[in-house]
């Protein structure tokens, strides 16, 4: 234990039976019989599906990637030309998921945190608003905020030549969130003309909506998971921190959170793969997600079958990935903890 640091180990660790070989041998028996078994399922029901689109004359395969688009994607890095191929406008939908996602997972967990502590705070006045805040976006379908959002920011802000200007050259109005960002030549400040703003960055209310709609709202089910966690923690050990001096923050930054965290990490995990999950609503407001672009891409070239699956097989790469993420950083906070 580092010097200065709390004791916050368990009064008696748990002991387990260590596996033995025929015990491991079993198990591993066990899981390679359920994968072959899903994967024999998946097999028969792709066959299955193949046989029944050769019936009827239905053309399949993933040939089509490789052909011209033909259409434009409004916004996106890196930009995409219609005589591109619709492989590399799937990136581009995907490069875009990411890109309103992360953020807005970051934005959600700060949010989330300071309103799960506000939810225990002793001012009667902060855990009022942090549970309104809770109480009315959890209720509230996430496809309505996003709608909602979306109109206060196409009809209700000023249009370019008006917008409001947050900071020196940050600019906010119906086309958006102009900001300034490095160019070739330096830093590229926006300009608001008489009727669009120029130079710099620009981020589209369809991308700010999707941004902010998915980090309030899945800050409210975070928050919960901090209150939960904070909460689950024994209230002896403040009171007996309180009793040897410690003040408020300390006992919350030394005792109570690196105890709470081991029970809010993996609820954060699935928050944050809700983000990504549900960032798929984007296309209700116009933003050129990956399902966005998949549904481009089936009406132009009918290939329902391949373009689904590859929406299905990159949400679950990227979850499957999430997960194996979490776990690690909740078992190295764990050690980290307990050590």
């Amino acid at each position: 234990m580092e010097p200065g640091r709390p004791d916050v180990r368990p009064a008696a660790a748990v002991t387990r039976r260590p596996a033995t070989p025929a015990g491991a041998r079993r198990g591993l028996l066990l899981q390679l019989g359920l994968l072959a078994l899903i994967a024999s399922g998946l097999w028969l029901l792709a066959a299955t599906a193949a046989g029944h689109m050769r019936e009827r004359g239905i053309h399949s395969g993933f040939d089509f990637l490789l052909q011209s688009a033909g259409f434009w994607i409004s916004e996106g890095v890196p930009a995409f030309d219609p005589a591109e191929s619709y492989l590399k406008a799937f990136g581009v939908g995907l490069a875009n998921t990411l890109r309103v996602a992360l953020p807005a997972t970051l934005a959600a967990l700060a949010i989330g945190f300071l309103v799960g502590l506000g939810r225990i705070a002793h001012n009667p006045l902060l855990r009022a608003c942090c549970t309104a805040y809770v109480e009315t976006l959890r209720n509230i379908p996430l496809l309505l905020q996003l709608l909602a959002w979306y109109f206060v920011l196409t009809a209700v802000l000023p249009p370019a030549a008006q917008a409001i200007e947050l900071l020196p050259h940050v600019y906010l109005g119906k086309s958006g969130l102009a900001l300034p960002w490095p160019g070739a030549d330096g830093i590229e400040l926006p300009e608001r003309g008489g009727f669009s703003i120029s130079g710099g960055a620009q981020l589209s209310p369809e991308y700010l909506a999707l941004f902010i709609g998915l980090a309030t709202y899945t800050a409210s089910y975070i928050a919960e998971s901090v209150r939960a966690g904070v909460q689950a923690v024994s209230a002896g050990q403040a009171q007996a921190a309180v009793a040897l001096g410690l003040r408020r923050g300390q006992i919350l930054r030394h005792i109570t959170l690196p105890q709470a965290l081991p029970a809010i990490v993996p609820p954060l995990a699935n928050h944050a793969l809700n983000v990504i999950k549900n960032s798929s609503l984007a296309v209700a407001i116009g933003y050129p997600d990956l399902v966005s672009i998949a549904n481009t891409t089936l009406n132009q070239t009918g290939r329902a079958v391949e373009c689904i699956a590859i929406v299905v097989a990159v949400y679950v790469l990227i979850c499957a990935l999430g997960i194996g993420l979490a776990h690690l950083l909740e078992h190295r906070w764990r050690r980290w903890t307990y050590a």
